[in-house]
């Protein structure tokens, strides 16, 4: 199995689709970077020469891809969140940050369904016998 910037690239898939298991490299930029590296794209993973994998390499490398890039977002959402931003606080707030509806969905990021408002007779009850046995304790 190959390896490109400490990532496995799949054996059995074409170089064009294998490239983008690297975080940052996708289809609109993966022509480029074979063109670049003036490797057949229709080739095997597997089939790559050392000098094919280098080539890759030094081509991969002229943007920023993996852990860069990684940084850079995080460091763009840092600054979102320390200059006050809308976006920012939403990303404080640990809530969609491009316009989603949260009503209805946006379940992954506001985790667990919680029932707020009007609760059964019996439930209550139990809710206030709870409170009133916390508060004699103390």
């Amino acid at each position: 199995m190959p390896r490109l910037l400490g990532v496995n690239i799949p054996d059995q898939k074409r170089v064009d689709i294998a490239l983008t298991y690297l975080y940052g490299v996708g289809r609109k930029n993966v022509t480029g970077i074979i063109k670049r590296a003036g490797v057949n794209e229709a080739k095997k993973a597997k089939d790559l020469t050392a000098d094919e994998l280098s080539r890759l390499q030094k081509a991969i490398e002229t943007i920023p891809v993996e852990g860069v890039l990684r940084k850079i977002v995080s460091e763009n959402i840092k600054r979102l969140k320390q200059i006050n931003t809308y976006r920012g606080l939403r990303h404080l707030a640990r809530l969609p940050a491009r316009g989603q509806r949260t009503r209805s969905n946006a379940r992954t990021k506001r985790g667990k369904r919680m029932t707020v408002g009007a609760l059964k007779k019996e439930v209550l009850q139990r809710v206030e016998t709870v409170q009133t046995e916390k508060t004699e304790k103390k």
